[in-house]
């Protein structure tokens, strides 16, 4: 098994498509950030195939952590407890680099079968842990398809590119990444929204989930910019766009594109679903095709309704960010 060999192999989740490596070997893992061109201090998510996983990888999990993994694994959620440094009569902890030297590590159970499939059988011949962070380059939007991960890593150089597997699963059908919950301080903390809601969490828990995205870098997909296609986007409410497109027509509106939960008398445009999750499960996509039009710029609308539009508000924000740093 490719895993059990130390290499890469590229897989689909519900979420969007990992980078996956052995998560206990610091050789197989540094292949995951040359590939990406990931900054090592960047921590990575560890998949299991069961919520066996937390007391595998992990000491002192608290009772809330086993609840969530009962309410929703699996599914797109991690939880950040604190990481085990000592090997087990069942194998090794998962190794520094995978945690970016932290005494935390996020684990979580994807929703996909040919996801457990896979760490089912890695778990039967190897460490059963496997580090995936999104299958494309740093910052850079996230795959939902098979062919958005081929094209990401075509740009490799053959020595990388033959350390890589991938596997299709079709379509992710959530679309944007996990939501990330802290569980290792006196209160948990949101640390990335996703197709897990702050409310579902709450009730779940039994107390108040609070915001912690403003602080120190604890988890993937915390960077301010990230999730950003080479077209430059910018965030327009629904009551502004058309104006905005009036005074872009004559100088710009040719090479703007629209992303909007609503049809636009535009071209480009993309008519993405007004519910936020129906908008998450083709967001990328659309902001892949984009670039593949040659658009250089992109005016987004978000959506309002639905109980994933923090999640979506969230990665376009950073992808507005991480365009507009490009351009500086």
């Amino acid at each position: 098994m490719a895993l059990a060999e130390g290499r890469l192999v590229a897989f689909p989740t519900e979420t969007v498509y990992g980078l996956g490596a052995d998560a206990t070997s610091t050789e197989a893992v540094a292949h995951i950030f040359r590939v990406k061109g990931r900054p090592p201090d960047h921590p990575l998510i560890v998949h299991t195939a069961s919520a066996e996983g937390l007391d595998r990888f992990a000491v002192d999990v608290p009772d809330g952590a086993h609840r969530l993994a009962r309410a929703f694994w699996p599914g797109p959620l991690t939880i950040i407890v604190n990481r085990r440094v000592e090997p087990t009569d069942a194998g090794p902890p998962v190794a520094d680099e995978t945690v970016g030297g932290r005494g935390t590590v996020g684990l979580r159970v994807p929703d996909h079968p040919l996801a457990l499939e896979l760490l089912a059988e890695f778990a039967a011949i190897g460490s059963g842990a496997v580090a995936a962070p999104s299958a494309n380059r740093f910052g850079a939007v996230s795959p939902t398809t098979a062919d958005h991960v081929v094209d990401d890593l075509s740009h490799l150089p053959a020595e990388l590119l033959d350390r890589v597997g991938v596997i299709d699963g079709g379509p992710c059908p959530v679309g944007v990444e996990s939501t990330i919950i802290d569980l290792t301080g006196p209160r948990p903390e949101l640390l990335r929204p996703g197709g897990i809601s702050v409310v579902e969490l709450a009730a779940v828990l039994g107390e108040d989930v609070i915001d912690g995205r403003g602080g120190e870098r604890r988890a993937s997909g915390m960077l301010a910019a990230h999730y950003a296609p080479r077209a430059e986007v910018g965030l327009v409410p629904a009551a502004e766009l058309a104006s905005v497109l009036d005074n872009l027509a004559s100088d710009a509106g040719a090479d703007t594109g629209v992303i909007a939960p609503f049809a636009v008398h535009h071209r480009p445009s993309w008519h993405l679903p007004a519910d936020a999750a129906g908008y998450a499960r083709q967001l990328y996509s659309a902001l892949r095709e984009a670039d593949r039009r040659g658009v250089s710029r992109l005016l987004v609308v978000a959506p309002s309704r639905g109980s994933m539009v923090e999640a979506v508000v969230d990665r376009l924000s950073k992808a507005a960010v991480g365009s507009s740093r490009r351009r500086q």
